[in-house]
């Protein structure tokens, strides 16, 4: 497996990010005060990272797994990372990456085993509308997910229209 090189695609991302800004630094990201320059996190900003049980990012090594002071579910991103991505994001002038990192930070309170369920219900002809609004409803008020919720309700309008509904027959077109 070949080996990864971050300061090699640290520095592709910059140049593009250079020609994307016409050549200017991007602005500062609101919140954190984290921007394009912080990319990539792992190595710029260390101090930032924390496991969603709050392990640094420098303790999540090999002996620590070995000792059990780390788990799996240390090397989950947690949505406070997703959304420092979302700042820089946002900062080098990419907003629909940066509401899609949103999104992800929303989704890290969901099972992946009902993730896999609701991608499943979003496929045209799989779900109703009522059962689609369900999953909206689910969505926002057991995980909190409200920018998901209506990202359902959304495609649920969509399906209901363009006839991709459990029961609709595709078109003949």
């Amino acid at each position: 497996m070949a080996q990864i090189n971050e300061q090699l695609i640290a520095d592709v991302v910059r140049q593009v990010l250079k020609g994307v800004n016409g050549g200017t630094q991007p602005a500062a990201a609101s919140g954190s005060g984290i921007s394009a320059a912080d990319y990539p996190l792992g190595m710029k900003r260390k101090d930032l990272l924390k496991s969603p049980r709050g392990i640094p990012f420098e303790e999540l090594t090999l002996e620590n797994i070995e000792s059990g002071k780390v788990t799996f579910d240390d090397f989950r991103i947690s949505p406070e990372v997703l959304k420092m991505q979302g700042e820089i994001a946002t900062s080098a002038g990419r907003s629909q990456i940066a509401l899609n990192l949103g999104r992800a930070g929303e989704l890290t309170k969901v099972p992946d085993a009902r993730i896999l369920e609701i991608y499943n219900s979003l496929r045209p002809h799989r779900s109703t509308k009522d059962e689609l609004l369900s999953i909206a409803e689910e969505l926002e008020k057991k995980f909190g997910a409200s920018v998901c919720a209506n990202f359902v309700r959304e495609s649920a309008d969509v399906y209901q229209r363009r006839k991709l509904l459990k029961g609709d027959l595709p078109s003949a077109e």
